[in-house]
């Protein structure tokens, strides 16, 4: 007993320890399973490094127990080796002292014949039994025998090895799921409930496609329960995505043209789904035409609106066999009229379960507090016992005394009226004045923004941001996402809404401003006044609207300015050519804008970010502007941009955003001084011709001058570069002066017409793209690379030959190279181990 209990609570270091013969499976059906494996993120002991001898060491055994699964992949030559046999032995043993979970696959070999021991299975495991113990043959033959009785995957049966290889993946992953749930939802109260009714509903052994609905109130816990399902079960699907908060994201383009908004909504599905950024498509049956031979697990959270599931889920055929589809809204009716049959209603937690939802909040315990009995009991019964509302409100009372709570309880009483920005206004009611300004910039201004960024936005300001938001995430206000945005629950953030439109009934008098009609009356009548803070502008929704030449005069504290539309063509948005003043901006967006330059008043010296897509500027503004806080500079798609300004004194620049600039000709010599520059994306500049060199910018990671067609110099301005893409330019090859500099540089693309030949190439490069090249055959300084992991020579025509390459190659792409007959073979890795 002892000894098991040791076993059982021994660190598991891998989930998947593989038995096999390495010369039968290792170097084909083995390295599928495995790399299936390592897609769906289980680690798998590798024995490649274990020095063989007679009988196997502690470390194979260590690394038996510490293991969560055992796979015994038996094939014809397994008996032949004792070393295989003694794995077995030992596989049983473990599993007899701790519940180890064993699995089989039978490849290319009878079960009877390992049963039995008979056959040429049997032959060849007498011949390995010679001058051993007849102990030893006893025990290789009961494991055996074990073994074979365990039901498993048969290649026999298999009409399609890729497919069952990805189904052994699956039923793995589907094992340690068992074995090791998510952790990140423990405690939650009645979520073990949640997920059991939902897996009965979503039948996970069924093949056939399901979609089906998860519904019921705002704040409820709708999209927490979406997210702990989607934990425990999306390692089991190859493809999958959260498509967070629909209404949230997407509300703002509601109402334009149909066709757009579902073209919108499925390029950013696929993007996330494939994560390969910002997919475009151009009609909609791309949905279908990427999945619908995929299985795929999809969450389409908070769902307001039919012409969403349209868009991104119109039938069950636009995805393979076994895909799950989970749609989490308010509105009972949008399942109904999508024709989802199967709905989960998340009903509100008992009395007993919100008292527990409520002390957990407020004392960090799941019961109540000595004294706080009658008092818990009404805040749940105020509350409604919504989860949202139990959690904020809890917060909120945490660690205050019976008096306090008796307090806070009589003012819910008084101004609760059943409604649930009542119950919500409770925490914003008990935050400091500095706190509650920073809930209200949030709630109207930076939702679902990056820390980092609101912080430097806002590093001006009297606002302790970073004390600030750790306090609003203790009340239960907002949260910070895995990837550092702020996420504020949509009811918080329309509670914040409100109280910011409570503050005047004159539009121009209140600190922020955010309906587009409001906003055209401000700007068009020049009621603004130093009251406002911020203007976020959705021009999506209005038609042409003048501005007014004194618009911005009386709004001398404005320091964000936000005016966007969703879709090219939506709202027009004129201002006259004598408007002399822009207040002392820290953020400027400002998509479309109409002139050829700045207002000539405009000061920017406090600027942290100047966005201005798609603009009709020219130039910004003329002379050397003082620019000591910018941060990020985005000037894409302004066509008529002819010159960047002189950036000598923006020294804090850290992003240059310069795309499909097509008439910008250079990039001037005063981004020498931008030594904190990270990354600068200049892609489809197609008149641009000089690059300033001689210059080594020490912060210069990630550089993008694809189809800059144009450009003939290679741009030796970093030697910290880490990616760099000049395809489909003029660039006829890698300097040698670069290659010793180039230490870091991990990916370049290089591919086009103008590149012949490739003399030089820096050593330490693992991603290297020639695509579309006229090489006619690959150069030893490629052949030579030690790191390389991927390589694409797509639309090599002239390519006749691929020489083998380094052992470290992952991935090779030679598709529409029409003239390659011969490419040899690469020895990977793997492929050097010993065989057992």
């Amino acid at each position: 007993m002892a000894s098991s209990s040791s076993s059982s609570s021994c660190i598991k270091r891998y989930h998947v320890f593989p038995s096999f013969h390495g010369p039968d499976v290792r170097k084909g059906f083995l390295s599928h399973l495995l790399y299936h494996f390592a897609s769906k993120g289980i680690t798998t002991f590798n024995d490649q490094e274990i020095e063989r001898g007679h009988t196997i060491g502690p470390e194979l055994v260590n690394a038996i127990r510490e293991s969560r699964v055992s796979i015994v992949l038996l094939s014809k030559k397994y008996a032949s080796s004792s070393w295989c046999l003694d794995e077995l032995v030992q596989i049983f043993k473990c599993k007899e002292d701790h519940g180890q979970i064993v699995m089989t696959i039978f490849y290319r070999v009878d079960p009877s014949d390992i049963r039995k021991q008979s056959g040429d299975f049997g032959n060849t495991f007498e011949k390995t039994c010679q001058g051993k113990s007849e102990e030893m043959k006893q025990r290789w033959s009961e494991a055996l025998t074990r073994v074979a009785n365990i039901e498993g995957e048969h290649s026999f049966n298999w009409a399609n090895e890729a497919y069952m290889i990805q189904k052994i993946a699956t039923d793995v992953s589907n094992q340690l799921n068992l074995t090791t749930p998510s952790s990140d939802f423990e405690g939650m109260v009645g979520m073990e409930a949640h997920l059991r009714n939902l897996n009965s509903l979503l039948c996970l052994e069924s093949d056939e496609v399901k979609m089906i609905g998860i519904w019921g109130p705002a704040g409820i816990g709708k999209t927490t329960i979406a997210r702990a399902f989607y934990n425990q079960v999306s390692c089991s699907f190859q493809l999958k995505c959260f498509m967070g908060n629909l209404k949230g994201s997407f509300k703002s383009i509601v109402g334009v043209d149909d066709y757009d908004f579902k073209l919108y909504l499925q390029n950013q599905l696929l993007s996330k789904i494939f994560n390969q950024g910002d997919m475009k498509t151009d009609n909609l049956g791309a949905i279908k035409e990427w999945l619908q031979d995929q299985t795929v697990l999809i969450i389409l959270d908070d769902v307001d609106d039919l012409e969403q599931l349209e868009g991104l889920a119109k039938e069950l055929s636009w995805f393979g066999s076994r895909s799950r589809i989970i749609i989490t809204t308010e509105d009972k009716k949008i399942l109904k009229a999508h024709g989802i049959q199967d709905i989960y209603h998340v009903d509100l937690p008992s009395r007993k379960e919100a008292l527990e939802i409520l002390c957990l909040s407020a004392f960090k315990q799941t019961s109540i507090r000595d004294g706080f009995e009658e008092l818990a009991y009404k805040v749940a019964k105020l509350c409604g016992n919504l989860p949202l509302g139990l959690c904020v409100v809890g917060s909120s009372l945490r660690g205050e005394s019976k008096h306090e709570w008796e307090l806070q309880l009589s003012r819910i009483e008084t101004n609760l009226d059943g409604k649930i920005q009542d119950v919500l206004k409770v925490g914003y009611d008990r935050l400091s004045k500095k706190d509650q300004s920073l809930f209200l910039h949030i709630a109207c201004f930076f939702r679902n923004d990056v820390v980092g960024h609101v912080i430097s936005i806002l590093s001006d300001s009297k606002l302790d941001v970073g004390n600030g938001l750790k306090t609003l995430t203790d009340k239960s206000l907002v949260y910070i996402s895995t990837n550092g945005h702020i996420v504020m629950h949509h009811l918080l953030q329309q509670l914040g809404r409100q109280i910011v439109f409570e503050q005047s009934d004159e539009p121009g008098k209140r600190q922020f401003l955010i309906e587009a009609e409001e906003i055209c009356d401000v700007l068009i009548n020049e009621t603004g006044t130093g009251s406002v803070k911020g203007i976020s502008f959705n021009t999506s929704k209005i038609g042409e609207v003048s501005v007014s030449k004194g618009a911005f005069e009386g709004m001398c504290n404005l320091r964000f300015l936000r005016i966007y539309g969703m879709l090219v063509g939506q709202g027009t948005l004129q201002i006259p050519e004598d408007m002399q003043y822009l207040p002392r901006l820290r953020l400027l967006h400002w998509n479309h804008y109409p002139r050829k330059i700045l207002p000539p008043r405009f000061q920017p010296e406090r600027l942290v970010e100047l966005h201005m897509p798609d603009s009709n500027l020219e130039m910004l503004w003329g002379g050397i502007q003082p620019l000591p806080n910018l941060k990020s500079l985005d000037l894409s798609y302004s066509f008529r941009l002819k010159e960047i300004p002189n950036l000598s004194n923006a020294t804090n620049l850290e992003t240059l955003k310069l795309m499909y600039c097509s008439s910008l000709v250079e990039l001037p010599s005063s981004i020498s001084n931008l030594h904190k520059l990270s990354k600068l994306k200049m892609w489809s500049c197609t008149k641009l011709q000089v690059i300033p060199t001689n210059i080594n910018l020490a912060s210069l990671e990630k550089v993008d001058l694809s189809y800059c067609s144009r450009l003939r110099s290679f741009p030796n301005i970093s030697s910290n570069i880490k990616t760099l893409a000049v395809g489909n330019t003029k660039i006829e090859d890698v300097p040698s002066s670069i290659v010793g500099c180039w230490s870091r540089l991990e990916c370049l693309e290089i591919g086009s017409k103008s590149l012949k030949r490739l003399t030089h190439a820096p050593l330490s490069i693992t991603l290297l793209d020639i695509s579309k090249s006229d090489i006619k055959r690959i150069p030893d300084c490629i052949v030579s690379l030690p790191w390389l992991q991927n390589f694409t020579v797509y639309n090599c025509r002239k390519l006749v030959s691929i020489p083998a390459l380094s052992p470290s190659l992952e991935s090779l792409n030679a598709t529409e190279c029409v003239s390659l007959i011969r490419v040899e073979r690469v020895e990977t890795k793997g492929e050097r181990g010993l065989p057992k």
